[in-house]
């Protein structure tokens, strides 16, 4: 499974010109398609567009997860990974 996360300090955002390429309308922040980060148009986007894919604070790259994990994002001032989800008490 493909997942795009943000690798910087600073925060997942788009830029203009991926937003442009997903089809949307530019909200001034970049956040649409902060929930869904294994959308595959995102993906794609991310992985056309490179560097032009991040907004102004981010960094944005694309991670490969094997399909049969549960994980989840986490973040330490915006820099994301991936992690493997496991039970805590």
């Amino acid at each position: 499974m493909k997942i795009v996360v943000n690798r910087c300090f600073g925060g997942f955002g788009l830029s203009k010109e991926a937003y442009a390429f997903l089809g949307l309308e530019w909200d001034d922040y970049g956040f649409k398609y902060n929930e869904d980060r294994t959308n595959p148009k995102l993906v794609e986007c991310v992985e056309k567009l490179g560097e032009n894919a991040s907004g102004s604070h981010a960094r944005l790259r694309v991670v490969e997860v094997p399909d049969d994990i549960e994980w989840k994002i986490s973040d330490y001032d915006g820099q994301e990974k991936v992690e493997e989800k496991h039970r805590s008490w």
